[in-house]
Formats: structure tokens, sequence, C-alpha cells
């Protein structure tokens, strides 16, 4: 009896510990699982115009070849990597000190450069577009270009992405609030005013137009401003005019931005726009020749920072 005691016992303390073993192994699995489904709840894909990226949150090493998305992080406060420094906006000076990797420029990046950043994300723009493939291959990038047919719902939806890859979606709602209100008054206000304005962009000698749907249109689409011509042809270079035309459309508000400040050209504005032909428009007897912040308009736009500087620049202009 006492055998068959004993090798109950044991039978018994066997079976425990193999319940206890099992136990043990499914907490295993369970965690693992739990560990496994949080890290992927930190990565985001992002669909865009020239693909996908799977983007982890709160990057660390981040490349931005878009001014417009650099003025935006420089606002939430969030550190970069990566700049191409070739030409950098005056209000964003700072990310020309060496702390930061030069890159290269805004239309040609150092891919070497880039590579040896083993950037969590790149964010790349219009400009460069077309080199999307070989930054893709380095790293996850984002092209976050602007829609100038859909200004603001393109604006705000890339606000919105920085927003959620960085984990500052308050702020940025925070942001939008303000800039819309703004937007709102701004619009309502230049609206029942019955005065029409002309955009130009002065380049080395020769000026070209911007109207409604165009990379500068929102002055138009956005801001309620009225336009000279509604008929100038969308391009990214502007429809190529002369100042016969200028003259010849009237504007009461003539609004320009020189290119040569923003990339350091040799011509002026200034000395080529305020010629005996537009001396004879409504804009230029009324003094209301409007020289647009070229940082803002010309190498930054759609962040932040620069879209409060557009603003109010055009309320200004009222």
């Amino acid at each position: 009896m006492k055998k068959w005691s004993l090798l109950g016992l044991i039978f018994t303390m066997i079976f425990v510990l193999a319940a206890c073993g099992g136990g043990s192994n499914e907490d295993g699995k369970a965690k693992t699982a739990s560990s496994n489904k949080a890290e992927t709840a930190e990565k985001m894909t992002i669909k865009h115009q020239y693909g996908e990226a799977v983007v982890g949150k709160n990057p660390k090493k981040v490349v931005v070849f878009d001014f417009g998305v650099l003025d935006t992080l420089d606002e939430l406060g969030i550190e970069v990597t990566g700049v191409p420094q070739a030409t950098i906006p005056s209000y964003l000076k700072k990310y020309a000190d060496k702390k930061y990797t030069n890159v290269g420029s805004l239309k040609e990046p150092d891919f070497e450069a880039v590579h040896a950043l083993k950037p969590d994300v790149i964010f790349i723009s219009t400009r460069q577009a077309e080199l999307y493939d070989q930054f893709a291959e380095i790293a996850p990038t984002v092209y976050v270009g602007i829609d100038y047919t859909n200004y603001m719902d393109s604006f705000e939806k890339n606000m919105n992405l920085i927003g959620g890859i960085f984990g500052k979606e308050e702020q940025v709602a925070s942001e939008l609030k303000d800039i819309e209100a703004s937007v709102e008054k701004l619009n309502k206000k230049a609206s029942t005013l019955n005065q029409k304005g002309l955009i130009v962009l002065a380049n080395e000698g020769k000026v070209s137009a911007y109207g409604p749907s165009s990379r500068f249109g929102l002055i138009h689409d956005v801001f309620g401003f009225g336009a000279a011509d509604k008929k100038i042809e969308v391009s990214t270079h502007g429809q190529s005019i002369t100042f016969e035309y200028i003259k010849e459309k009237n504007p009461d508000v003539l609004f320009v931005i020189d290119r040569a400040t923003a990339v350091g050209g040799e011509i002026g504005a200034k000395e080529i726009v305020e010629n005996e032909l537009v001396k004879k428009t409504s804009a230029y007897k009324n003094d209301r020749i409007v020289y647009l912040d070229a940082d803002a308009w010309y190498l930054s736009g759609g962040g932040l920072k620069s879209m409060k500087v557009m603003a109010k620049e055009i309320e200004a202009a009222l």
C-alpha cells in the first residue's frame, strides 16, 4: 500500500509540474504575440503618389528635402539629421550649421551622404519626384508634394501625416485650427474687394505669370484675391509673359516673387519690373506692387511657418 501511495504522489506531482510548464509556455507565447503586435502598431504604412513607405513611429534619423516639411518639423520641435544646405531659406538658416549633414541641393541630392546616414525616413516633394526610386532604395521615402488644385486639403493632409508620424497630432490640430481661422477671415475680406491681382515670378530679367490652380494660385484659390487673368496657363514654371501683357491686364495689385533673392541671382526683380510699361498700371500708380517673401513662396510653401507668413503678406496687401 505504501508503495502504491508513493507512486500516486509521484504521478500527481508530475501532472502538476506539466500543467505549470504548459501555462508558462502559453504565457510566453502570449507575451511574444503581444510584443509583436505592439511592434507592428509602432509602424505606419503611408501610401502616396509614387508608392508606399513603411515608417516607424517617431523616427530618429530624418532627412528632409522639402523646406515646407522642414519648417513644420522646426515648429513642432522635432530634430532632423540631414538637409540640402546648398540653398536654405533665411528663416531656416540654423539648418546650415555643421551639426546637420549636408545632403546636397534640392535638385541634385548627394545620395552618398544620404546613404551614409542610414535614415529612418526621407521626405521629398516635387523637385525630387523623378528621383523617388533612388531615395526609396536607401530608406522609406515619403512624397509630400502639394496639390495646387486643392491646396488646403493637400496642405492639411501633409500636416496631419507629419503629426501622426511624430506623435504630434494635438499640436498639429491646434496649429491647423488657427491657420484655418486666419485663412477664412482673409478670404472673406479679400473676396469682398473689387480688386484684381496678378502674380509674377521674376527670374534673371524674365517674367512668368501664375493664375488660379497654379503653384502660387492659393492667392486666388485660398486667400480669395481676384485674378486679373483667369486663363493663365498652369505650369510649374508659369506662363511666359511680356511687360506689355502686364500693362494690358492692368492689375490693381501686382504680386512679385523674386527668384534671385531666393537662390542668389544677379538681376533683382525691382529693377526689371518697375519699367515704363508697368508704371502705367493701376498697381504702380497706387503703390500696390507687392514683393513677396521669396523664401516662403519660392523655396518653401506648404509648411506651418510658411503658410502663416504667406497669409500675413496677402492680408497686408489688402
